[in-house]
């Protein structure tokens, strides 16, 4: 699923109430702040950058790394958001999460552009992984007051 498909009104709405702000870059731009370069999304402080063919799943992802770091390391975030394995997993996880939130998308679809892009779970898909192999993930954002994603009951209403 691609940003163009969902809209970028929708999207700009949902990160918004996470207090983050996305910059839709022109198709013929080159994306800013992008690690794995176009068409994934570019992440700079509390800011992700995505264009029309950008991947919903990869804006997710950029939006729940700058959501799973301090304030601190937010900051001087350009880039590469860095963190450890557990800070990873929650990032995945808070990823697949906030799918429910996106028109069209939801956890399911999610997990299955996510494998078919090439995360890799020792379950062997993103869906098992986050059925029956997340429970430390969402540990790690309940320790954290970021599960249950405060803002996930109005962002249902986003479209």
């Amino acid at each position: 699923m691609l940003c163009a498909e969902v809209g970028f009104p929708v999207l700009q709405r949902l990160l918004s109430a996470l207090g983050l702000q996305l910059v839709e870059v022109p198709l013929s731009q080159p994306i800013s702040h992008s690690y794995w370069g176009a068409p994934e999304a570019g992440l700079r402080h509390d800011t992700v950058h995505a264009r029309a063919d950008t991947p919903v799943h990869s804006l997710l992802h950029e939006a729940s790394h700058a959501l799973c770091m301090g304030s601190e390391r937010r900051a001087v975030l350009d880039t590469d958001a860095g963190g450890d394995f557990a800070e990873e997993d929650a990032v995945l996880y808070l990823q697949v999460s906030l799918a429910s939130a996106v028109p069209g998308c939801g956890a399911e679809r999610m997990c299955a552009d996510m494998d078919a892009w090439g995360y890799t779970f020792r379950l062997g898909s993103a869906a098992r992984w986050f059925r029956e192999d997340a429970t430390e993930a969402r540990e790690w954002l309940v320790a954290r007051g970021l599960w249950p994603v405060p803002a996930l009951e109005l962002l249902g209403d986003i479209a």
